[in-house]
């Protein structure tokens, strides 16, 4: 049986009071975000990789295998552990609503997991372009000009669809102590929202930076696509994941607030399952990747 929501909502709260401690250790945090970049990247990578023959014959299972092997992005991202904006998004605001964090707590944790997550895309991205991963391979090419010709109005909707579905992966993972029901909820929501083509504002780092060195992308094409996807990517899952169910479990508990955590009392080893260091709280996180 599922946890009920109001105790995983206390569970997900206490967890974001853990992230805006380990916050204030900056140089492991970042690494932690860097590495959720790579993750992901790695996801991007296999995508265009199994997909790229199917695309170039027109075969219409392309994006259900798309679909299928991007599980492997927050798979990394919960069991390695790692900071994921995305999934950062929905747990600091519902850790903001029930008053375990305040609203600077909520934007350092989010600056720092995107900003590391973005250091993590461009360097995993260009240890691929270097290797020649992925010589020859037409495919991202075509989804850079897909992106690119997107209204910014269609890149936010479609970013908000987006984190709604990898938020939603990340709760419904966080409500079950089981890793093999963990890694059944993760792969359907993610193939959801690949099949349906959403828009992941990390995955795009590396999407669009494996572009720009390969001379079919520019570095104004990302900046344009991340200034929708990242407030589309918050929206969808801050608004309508995180705050949505934050709002059904009822009335806020008496949480400790941030001040009275006792960092001495956390790992120094940055961010087990998307920033959780505690055996308590690695029970119940999934950033989470999105």
């Amino acid at each position: 049986m599922p946890i009920p929501i109001p105790e995983a909502l206390e569970e997900a709260a206490a967890l974001a009071r853990t992230k805006a401690a380990q916050v204030r250790r900056l140089p492991g945090y970042l690494l932690s975000s860097a590495m959720a970049g790579a993750y992901v990247g790695v996801a991007v990578v296999l995508l265009v990789s199994v997909a790229g023959p199917l695309a170039a014959s027109g075969s219409a299972a392309t994006k259900l295998v798309q679909g299928a092997v991007f599980g492997v992005a927050l798979t990394l991202v919960v069991f390695a552990g790692a900071e994921l904006f995305t999934g950062n998004v929905m747990l600091m605001v519902q850790g903001f609503y029930y008053g375990t964090v305040r609203r600077a707590e909520l934007a350092a944790v989010w600056v720092a997991s995107l900003g590391g997550n973005f250091a993590g895309s461009i360097a995993f991205a260009a240890l691929v372009h270097a290797g020649g991963t992925l010589a020859g391979n037409e495919l991202v090419a075509s989804i850079v000009a897909a992106k690119n010709a997107a209204t910014g109005p269609q890149l936010f909707w479609r970013s908000v669809l987006c984190n709604m579905l990898v938020c939603l992966a990340l709760w419904m993972a966080t409500r079950t102590r089981s890793d093999g029901a963990k890694l059944v909820v993760v792969w359907w929501a993610l193939l959801a929202f690949i099949g349906s083509g959403f828009e992941h504002s990390v995955a795009n780092m590396t999407l669009f930076t494996v572009g720009i060195l390969s001379g079919s992308a520019e570095w104004t094409d990302l900046a344009r696509n991340l200034a929708w996807t990242v407030p589309g990517n918050i929206v969808g899952g801050g608004l309508l994941v995180g705050l949505a169910y934050a709002w059904i479990a009822g009335p806020r508990t008496a949480l400790a607030p941030a001040a009275d955590v006792d960092l001495s009392s956390l790992s120094t080893v940055p961010g087990h399952a998307n920033g959780s260091s505690s055996p308590a709280a690695a029970t119940v996180e999934c950033p989470a990747a999105g």
